[in-house]
């Protein structure tokens, strides 16, 4: 960091020791380089000045001119509020001060022509202003007509250092004699990405001559936000790609074709038949295959997964498919059993319930080469754990699991196995590619054909028998349900339906030995779960009450109906998961989303766009606007806290760019010997958090 950028800001004129402090404490600023990167979060027009008689009920902030006619103290001495009164010579308003009552009443001089600025509100009739920004008229001829305004904390408000003190500091510093802003970017890619100078950015953000400087301004550090938040991960796939080499297959696999020829049950989609390609291009490169397939619930991966387990078969190496939970597991166990015996393979689940006696079996198997698939939880990374010849790592629902989990698992191979990691939680395309840019990025956009769009509803909680009434129609037709409740048991603090009272209740109306009614949760033995999830993909179970433990990987074409009680505490990843339970079969499916009548903007917005849309796609994009992308994708969100700027779910072009940026400087000069600046930027980590993943 060069000498100005690193100075303290107590050196900055206006600021002084006990600023410093405050703003040191405060928003933990404590050079010129942390003030300049403390962008402002809006701007006010301070060109137009109106009338008091142009004030709305809802007006915003405004500026007005006019003169102090009166000023007073209003109310006992402990709580003690400053009213003035203002007039801009037709008609007048009261200024309301409820804190620092002495030192405002000090600087407002009756007669004298003002400026306020302000948020106006009607109170019992009354126009008021609380706490309006004064200055003099003659303060204001030389001010700029944008002005730009900055969050600031109630401690500092108190001690008056408020978004108007920033912005005079703000001045002094990019008006220092020293200011100087060092380039990061080289000339080419500034004027191809229409980057404006660095130093240039800084002004205009901070003190915009016009809206066209702000746009340009904002563009700049945009760019640079989701440069450094991408290239850590693209180098890291660069990196990988030159120094792990992978196993080379065959492009021929006949045990693969057999299959899709003979006993693939249906057809393949489009979407199917791209991802495959593009894996069977990744398999036969020589590299080692990082590949994140994402899909939509039910848009069949697993099959694409297994698909890949053949090829892996046909070179002659095992594969392994970890789920991060047990429910999960034998899910996909008992699915692919049944693929598999159609050709003649053998294929293991090893989970935590597993005995010692099939644990010591399945170990000597898969040492033998006898098992071609292992099938497990976090099971599967245990050092007891060997293959004979692993070549094709699986991970469903990869969010769940760390990195260095992900990484045990690869080590077991003799050389780097080929990895395929997938997920149905919707992720926005941009996040995905920004978060996950060491990864190729495979998706399946299209449904199977002749599934069926789930019917969606939302109800409130007073038609409930109702709800149960049609579930007992459709129960009459053949069809099974799930009822997902948020808690298992009754909370004080939170006011939700609870799995152990609403069992009870569809008890009642769902009376034994007519209706078959059993409860899932998390807490339950797993053989136990086990035993009630098969007596309901069996069909002698009609109603599965049950937390969110069947969110992911139950697999019951007859199952049609799903009910989610508290639909509100859900978020809309959860929702359209358990949405995706139902919908397997040939029949029409329906989810009722239950809530309480008091429902916050938030869970309106969630539950009427899972009315409006089965696509995750879709929801995964309103996800994002709603909650922002930091809880999106799991544990993988290094450097999305550095984003002040930009936004994954607004700027995907700007995003777009700067990864053409970064493959095109990887590519062409990996040692960084023609962009010096931006290598001393990175070593010195200036506002930059991720260079040892760049080293």
């Amino acid at each position: 960091m060069n000498e100005f950028l690193g100075t303290d800001i107590k050196f900055l004129k206006g600021v002084g020791e006990v600023r410093a402090g405050i703003l040191n404490k405060e928003l933990a600023l404590f050079t010129f380089n942390d003030l300049l990167n403390y962008f402002p979060f809006r701007y006010v027009d301070r060109s137009k000045f109106y009338r008091i008689s142009e004030i709305e009920q809802d007006s915003s902030y405004i500026q007005l001119k006019g003169k102090i006619r009166r000023v007073e103290e209003v109310g006992p001495q402990r709580s003690t509020r400053l009213v003035a009164y203002f007039s801009d010579g037709e008609r007048e308003m009261e200024l309301l001060w409820f804190k620092g009552v002495k030192w405002i009443k000090s600087q407002l001089k009756v007669g004298e022509e003002v400026v306020i600025f302000g948020k106006p509100s009607f109170f019992r009739g009354k126009l008021t202003m609380s706490h309006p920004e004064l200055d003099t008229v003659a303060n204001r001829k030389n001010s700029a007509p944008l002005e730009a305004v900055y969050h600031t904390t109630e401690m500092m408000k108190t001690r008056r250092v408020e978004s108007k003190a920033i912005r005079q500091v703000m001045h002094h510093l990019i008006r220092h004699e020293h200011f100087n802003i060092p380039e990061i970017f080289s000339p080419e890619m500034c004027q191809k990405y229409k980057l404006i100078p660095r130093d240039k950015a800084f002004r205009f953000i901070h003190q915009p001559p016009s809206h066209k400087h702000i746009e340009a301004a904002q563009h700049r550090f945009k760019f640079e936000e989701l440069f450094f938040l991408q290239l850590p991960f693209i180098n890291q796939k660069v990196n990988r790609k030159r120094a792990d080499k992978g196993i080379t297959f065959k492009t021929q696999n006949p045990l693969f074709e057999d299959f899709i020829k003979n006993h693939l049950p249906f057809s393949l989609t489009g979407a199917q038949e791209r991802v495959l390609r593009e894996v069977k291009t990744d398999l036969c490169s020589g590299d080692q295959m990082n590949r994140l397939l994402q899909g939509d619930v039910g848009s069949g991966k697993t099959i694409v997964a297994f698909l890949c387990v053949l090829m892996a078969i046909d070179n002659g190496y095992q594969a392994s498919l970890m789920a991060p939970t047990e429910i999960l597991a034998i899910q996909h166990y008992i699915g692919l059993k049944e693929l598999a015996e159609k050709i003649g393979i053998e294929i293991g689940i090893l989970t935590g319930s597993s005995t010692t006696k099939e644990r010591r079996m399945l170990h000597e198997k898969l040492q033998a080469g006898t098992i071609k698939l292992l099938v497990g939880t976090h099971a599967l990374i245990e050092d007891v754990v060997q293959f004979e010849n692993l070549g094709l790592t699986i991970i469903d629902e990869q969010h769940r699991f760390g990195v260095a989990q992900r990484a045990k698992l690869q080590a077991k191979g003799q050389i780097n196995p080929h990895v395929l990691v997938m997920t149905a939680t919707p992720i926005p395309r941009t996040l995905a590619m920004s978060v996950y840019g060491d990864l190729d990025y495979s998706v399946i956009d299209e449904m199977p054909a002749g599934r069926r769009a789930i019917k969606t509803a939302h109800r409130f909680g007073f038609a409930r028998e109702k709800v149960w009434q049609f579930m007992k129609d459709e129960i009459a037709k053949g069809r099974q349900a799930y009822v997902v409740y948020p808690l298992i048991e009754e909370s004080e603090t939170l006011h939700y339906k609870d799995l152990n009272t609403g069992y009870d209740q569809l008890l009642e109306f769902f009376p034994r030995p007519a209706y078959q009614v059993e409860m899932l949760h998390g807490k339950m033995k797993p053989s136990d779960k086990e035993a009630k999830m098969q007596d309901f993909a069996n069909g002698k179970t009609n109603i599965l009450v049950s937390t969110t433990v069947i969110e992911v990987g139950i697999n019951v074409p007859n199952a049609s109906i799903m009910i989610i009680e508290s639909a509100e505490k859900f978020g809309l990843s959860q929702l359209h998961q358990l949405r995706g339970r139902v919908g397997r079969g040939a029949e029409q499916s329906y989810c009722i989303l239950l809530s309480s009548k008091k429902l916050s903007d938030n869970a309106k917005t969630r539950l009427q766009a899972m009315v409006g849309t089965t696509s995750g796609f879709e929801l995964s994009e309103i996800d994002m606007q709603l909650r922002g992308f930091g809880d999106i994708a799991g544990t993988r969100q290094s450097g999305l806290d550095q984003l002040k700027l930009a936004s994954l779910s607004t700027d995907a072009h700007i995003a777009e760019m700067a990864r053409e940026a970064i493959v095109e400087l990887l590519t062409d000069d990996p040692e960084y010997k023609n962009h010096e600046s931006l290598k001393h930027f990175m070593k010195n980590k200036q506002g930059y958090k991720d260079w040892e993943k760049i080293a």
